[in-house]
């Protein structure tokens, strides 16, 4: 398993990581998702060692906590083996302080998480979103405290606009505070917004991609096809309406391109589609996620192969969408030169 460094950090992480997000089955959306308990945990994840994953990536959200504590239940007496990382911000509870990223919040959330994860330490926290109410400065003090204190090694975001990352990466500049070297983000072969402005930021400012979804909410499985219909155990009959949007036509044409390339590399769809991932710019390292040993298998066989450059052009070229302004490079062919990126 090739690793990788987490943006302009030190810290290296494996191509692959692994997602928590079907531990527990608690709630409409993560029962959907899976409902793995500690034993069949522990066999995913000694799968996972035994293939060199090393990164394990959860959050306090799902399944209402139980996620954190399967994994750490998991995880028992091998912690000094993987990169163990959270996410918080998002509600947790009733109260009028169990969301958000205020200081009360973040200390509170932070131990508890190290409570169910049952560790001292986070490799990695994540904040889950922006909080628009939480001055800049309070969580960004509050988050380099922690980092200080032994509680957090590093430091990232999730589902955060550009303006609200390079914003929060200019203010702990400017107090010589902890800053954010990921940035665990949407991005897949039909979910290309990434590279509007997130990429270019994430190139000139040293911010990793931690990819989640990759198979874009479940349709770059190969289970999805035209004039058929959704299958039967496709989780998207409950979370469809939850994820991003989609253009049915576009997945369609891109499933065409992907069962070409299947033909021509021996591997599954979802393979395909994950290794176009890993040769991105800025991608650190990309989530998979299982809901049985078949599954995660199958998703391991991403990687120790190369896409060629035609077949990398061919997907590039049917997931292409035209960008808007003033993403949209109206001067193409002009400053071509000047960009960080093909324009």
């Amino acid at each position: 398993m090739e690793t990788r460094f987490l943006g302009r950090s030190g810290l290296k992480v494996s191509a692959l990581g692994f997602g928590a997000g079907t531990f527990g089955g608690k709630g409409p959306l993560f029962s959907a998702w899976g409902n793995t308990d500690v034993a069949e945990a522990r066999r995913m994840i000694d799968l996972c060692i035994e293939a060199g994953i090393n990164f394990f990536d959860t959050a306090d959200v799902y399944s209402d906590g139980a996620s954190e504590s399967i994994l750490g239940e998991a995880l028992r007496g091998r912690r000094d083996q993987v990169i163990l990382s959270s996410k918080t911000g998002l509600r947790l509870g009733d109260g009028a302080n169990d969301a958000g990223t205020s200081r009360l919040r973040l200390l509170k959330a932070v131990d508890a998480s190290l409570k169910r994860l049952d560790t001292d330490y986070l490799d990695l926290l994540q904040l889950h979103a922006f909080d628009a109410m939480t001055p800049i400065e309070e969580t960004l003090s509050t988050l380099d405290d922690l980092v200080r204190a032994g509680k957090v090694r590093y430091l990232g975001v999730s589902n955060f606009s550009g303006w609200q990352l390079m914003k929060s990466l200019g203010i702990a500049e400017r107090h010589g505070w902890s800053r954010y070297i990921a940035n665990q983000t949407y991005y897949s072969l039909i979910g290309r917004d990434y590279e509007w402005e997130l990429m270019p930021l994430g190139i000139d400012q040293g911010v990793g991609a931690v990819v989640w979804s990759p198979l874009g909410w479940g349709r770059l499985t190969g289970r999805i096809r035209r004039d058929q219909p959704l299958p039967e155990t496709s989780r998207l009959h409950d979370t469809a309406a939850i994820g991003p949007a989609v253009d049915p036509e576009r997945l369609y044409r891109i499933v065409d391109v992907l069962d070409e390339i299947a033909a021509e590399t021996g591997k599954a769809i979802p393979q395909i589609a994950i290794n176009w991932l890993l040769q991105r710019p800025t991608v650190s390292t990309v989530l998979i996620g299982a809901r049985n040993e078949e599954q995660l298998k199958q998703n391991l066989g991403a990687v120790g192969w190369q896409l060629t450059p035609d077949q990398i052009a061919r997907l590039d070229a049917v997931s292409a969408t035209e960008t808007p302004y003033p993403y949209y490079p109206y001067w193409r062919g002009q400053f071509a030169e000047r960009s960080p990126l093909p324009v």
